[in-house]
Formats: C-alpha cells, sequence, structure tokens
C-alpha cells in the first residue's frame, strides 16, 4: 500500500526534481536517483512505477529542445536492443520478490557512482575508437534491462554513445530519444506486472508539476552549470541510498 502522506511527498518531490533535471541536462545518468530514493521508503515495484511515468513527462518535455539533434543510426541500434532487454527485466520482476529489487536497485546506485569515478579517475578506460555497431545494441539491451529494474539505463548506454565522441548536445539529444523509447517499451510490461495502482495514479498528477520543473531547469543547466557540481550531490546520494537499499534487501 502507498501511503500519500507528508512523508511521502517531501522525500518525492525533491527526488522528482532531480530526476528531471538529470534528463534534462546531464544525459539522464543519474535520473534513477529518484526510483532509489523512493524505494527506501515504498515497496521497489511501487518505487518504480510511480517514477515511470513522471520520467516519460520529462522525456516529452525535453524532445522539443533537442529535436533533430541526435543521430538516428546510433538511436535505432541502441532502441532495438533495449525492447529484448526489457522483456529480460519484466521476466525477472515476475519470479522474484521485493528484497531481490532492493539489492538489485542498491548495486546499480553504488556501481554507477564506482563506474563514474573510475572512469572520471582514469581507472576505468572506455574505448579510444569508435565500438563496432553490435556493441550498439548488445549496450541497449543491458540499458532495457537496467532500466526495467531500476531506470538506470544511462551507464550501459554510456559505455556506446561515448565511444562515438559526440559533442555534448548530440549526446543528451541521443539519451533523450533512446529512454523516451525505452520508457515507452516498459510501460506495457509495468502495467500487467501490478506497478501502476490509484495510488501511484494520485501521486504521478501531484509530482507532475516537479517532473516538468525539473526538466526546465535541467535543459537551462545543461547550458549554464558545469556536470562535476551536479554529479558530486548525484554520487552521494546514490551512496547513502544504494549503500541502505543493499542492507535493507539481505537483513
Amino acid at each position: 500500500m502507498l501511503v500519500l502522506d507528508v512523508w511521502f511527498f517531501a522525500i518525492a518531490a525533491p527526488a522528482v526534481v532531480f530526476a528531471g533535471i538529470s534528463k534534462g541536462g546531464f544525459g539522464s545518468g543519474a535520473s534513477f536517483a529518484s526510483a532509489s530514493v523512493l524505494a527506501l521508503v515504498i515497496e521497489p515495484g511501487l518505487a518504480l512505477g510511480v517514477v515511470l511515468p513522471l520520467l516519460m513527462l520529462v522525456d516529452a518535455a525535453t524532445l522539443r529542445p533537442y529535436w533533430g539533434k541526435w543521430d538516428w543510426r546510433v538511436c535505432v541500434l541502441m532502441m532495438a536492443g533495449g525492447l529484448p532487454g526489457v522483456v529480460l527485466g519484466a521476466l525477472l520482476f515476475a519470479r522474484t520478490d521485493a528484497d531481490v529489487f532492493r539489492v538489485l536497485i542498491g548495486a546499480i546506485s553504488v556501481g554507477f557512482v564506482i563506474w563514474q569515478v573510475g572512469r572520471a579517475q582514469g581507472w576505468i578506460r572506455l574505448a579510444q575508437a569508435a565500438l563496432p555497431q553490435w556493441v550498439g545494441v548488445v549496450a541497449g539491451t543491458v540499458a532495457g534491462f537496467t532500466s526495467f529494474v531500476s531506470h538506470a539505463g544511462g551507464p550501459p548506454a554510456a559505455v556506446y554513445l561515448l565511444s562515438l565522441k559526440p559533442g555534448k548536445t548530440e549526446y543528451q539529444a541521443n539519451t533523450v530519444l533512446i529512454f523516451t523509447a525505452i520508457n515507452i517499451f516498459k510501460f506495457v510490461p509495468y502495467a500487467f506486472l501490478g506497478m501502476f495502482t490509484l495510488q501511484t495514479g494520485v501521486a504521478n498528477l501531484a509530482l507532475a508539476p516537479f517532473a516538468l520543473l525539473g526538466a526546465w531547469l535541467g535543459v537551462k543547466a545543461h547550458h549554464l552549470m558545469p556536470e562535476r557540481a551536479f554529479f558530486v550531490l548525484t554520487y552521494a546520494l546514490l551512496i547513502l541510498t544504494g549503500t541502505k537499499l543493499i542492507w535493507d534487501g539481505l537483513t
């Protein structure tokens, strides 16, 4: 049961604004933090169900500013891989309990920080040359799976996209289009798996203005705000929430 009280909205509203900023301006990489935060206080399936329609709203709001600035060939490759990844995620969700998803969401949260810090420090080196197209399909499949189980498709998508050396705005536009499609793919299995309820619908209506605010701030911040400042806050948030979710899932 999802209780829509002051405590829920005090946590959910800032988390949704944060997701909107990430998707609107910083390549979608950290937008899943909202689901990680909500999974601390409600059942993970409901957390994912609350967040997905809001992410789709942000997708719709951010398509126009980046319209036509993406690479169609690259996006089609990754979207083609994303669909089977979503199917795999749905099959896993149907056969596991909430604690497994707490651990998965927590592990992906902590793993995201390790991957980002390792890349920044040079411990993890991406390909210097553009990766072949089949890697794009595989990266799309992994992104579809991790997006389904935690809304965290950004890191596997980034491995392929960054190897192509896109400009900042092209990279952002690619992620907007790719995850618009993947989120549409996810909607039907989420519905069949019972992740949408009357309570999640009411929560979506109440939180929609915060999602749109976050999207607007993200588009503005894309041109004005250094990524470093945004991601330092993101990393701290994900380490704290990820560790707590892993602990809750294992104990």
